[in-house]
């Protein structure tokens, strides 16, 4: 796997996991590349410093439950610029984002249900989908 750091023409800045160089040429050729803050298609590879092992030990990163804190709050992000940003649809989900991408609904970010087949058959259509992140649990869910 390769991570590439990526931003949008609105310089949000965001990581991808590719299979290979290969694998993002295709996807960014073919559009699929988009921004999770706000859908923008216009994304390109950010300049990154290389991972190179060094022999000076550093100091302790943080500990697993803070990056797990830090992770679950950026999911939140993610998922509150989706619903203040894009039209909810409702379980319509595969419906409209393949007449979108047909040029027969209005172009336009939206989110909602979908099945498991239904998001299947889109990706293979080569509709541009992703997954949202599940919503935060209360904090009276919270153990």
């Amino acid at each position: 796997m390769i991570k590439y750091a990526l931003t949008c023409e609105h310089d949000h800045a965001f990581e991808g996991w590719f299979g290979s160089s290969a694998d993002y040429e295709d996807q960014h050729a073919r559009g699929l590349l988009q921004c999770p803050l706000c859908g923008s298609a216009a994304v390109r590879k950010a300049i990154m410093a290389p991972a190179v092992a060094g022999t000076k030990r550093r100091g302790v990163g943080p500990s697993p439950q803070t990056v797990h804190e830090m992770a679950m709050q950026a999911a939140a992000k993610v998922r509150q610029a989706v619903e203040d940003n894009f039209d909810y649809v409702g379980d319509a989900f595969a419906k409209e984002a393949r007449a979108i991408h047909e040029g027969q609904s209005e172009e336009r970010g939206i989110y909602g249900e979908a099945t498991r087949a239904e998001v299947k058959a889109l990706v293979e259509d080569g509709v541009p989908v992703a997954a949202l992140p599940p919503k935060p649990k209360a904090k009276d869910e919270l153990n």
